[in-house]
């Protein structure tokens, strides 16, 4: 059976899990560690820890994280950020991941997918394709949203799928961290010539937009952020905030400033839901 996959979208940068709104105004939500134990107890489908500062620093900080990471959670792991070669995908396979996903570099240099799906396996690559819609176009967007290409967006998904990529993990920039819900025709027109595994990832706040997205025929699944995150915090014990290794400005958390915009539901809850709407997905 082909299950829809969840899969938890964690954002690293300095060692903690942050989160913004169109990929900007990054805040702390605490150690990445505790949400990933929790979303695998939760029958995440896998986790994907992204580096949100590696493309702008030129490098990937997380493999002491992924190393430790991968000892303990037995679900896949897809690690992305700052990935420029293919020893920098060899590196972060040896830590402990089980797919990388590209994004900045795949633009710049697309032979890069065609490289790496030759010596390390399809399935061991995602492409991750960030757009933003404007009024007359779609522009596609590396370096975490910092920098706008000139690539066709409908030509791109479909050069990534020639490449012999894996998968492709759409991300819409005006959506992500918002809550607003995802805009469903846009996903089907961009992804409907595309025949490979497609993750989508922006805008998600409620259950029915998880339905929405996922009766999709040949959309995969979706990578969620915001509505598990903001969740998870909500429902933890009040002394969350005041653990010793919790690093970063609390304030934030505390005021529970953009809670409202996404509905309160745990990771097993939804899949849950899903399987009420015929949606199959692993639940245990």
């Amino acid at each position: 059976m082909n299950y829809k996959r969840i899969i938890p979208r964690l954002d690293i940068k300095d060692h903690n899990l942050v989160k913004g709104i169109n990929l900007e105004g990054l805040r702390v939500l605490g150690k990445p560690d505790f949400f990933a134990k929790i979303y695998t107890d939760e029958y995440a489908d896998e986790l994907l820890y992204h580096d949100t500062v590696a493309s702008l620093f030129g490098k990937n900080f997380l493999l002491d994280m992924i190393n430790k990471v991968a000892k303990d959670i037995f679900i896949p792991l897809n690690v992305g950020g700052g990935i420029k070669s293919l020893n920098d995908i060899e590196l972060i396979l040896k830590a402990g991941a089980d797919k990388v996903s590209i994004n900045s570099e795949a633009a710049r240099n697309p032979q890069l997918i065609s490289d790496a799906a030759n010596k390390f396996g399809s399935s061991t690559i995602s492409v991750s394709v960030q757009f933003i819609k404007t009024k007359n176009d779609i522009k596609v967007l590396i370096d975490n949203g910092r920098e706008v290409t000139n690539l066709n967006i409908y030509n791109w998904l479909y050069e990534i799928q020639e490449k012999g990529a894996g998968e492709i993990i759409l991300t819409d920039i005006a959506n992500e961290g918002t809550g607003k819900g995802p805009n469903i025709k846009k996903i089907e027109e961009l992804i409907k010539k595309i025949n490979i595994p497609i993750i989508y990832h922006g805008g998600v706040g409620t259950k029915e937009h998880v339905l929405n997205l996922l009766e999709i025929k040949n959309l995969s699944g979706v990578c969620l952020s915001s509505m598990l995150h903001y969740n998870l915090i909500r429902e933890s014990k009040n002394n969350y905030l005041d653990e010793e290794n919790f690093i970063g400005n609390r304030e934030f958390l505390k005021n529970k400033f953009l809670f409202g915009r996404f509905e309160s539901v745990s990771l097993k809850d939804l899949k849950l839901y899903l399987k009420n709407y015929n949606i199959e997905t692993r639940v245990n």
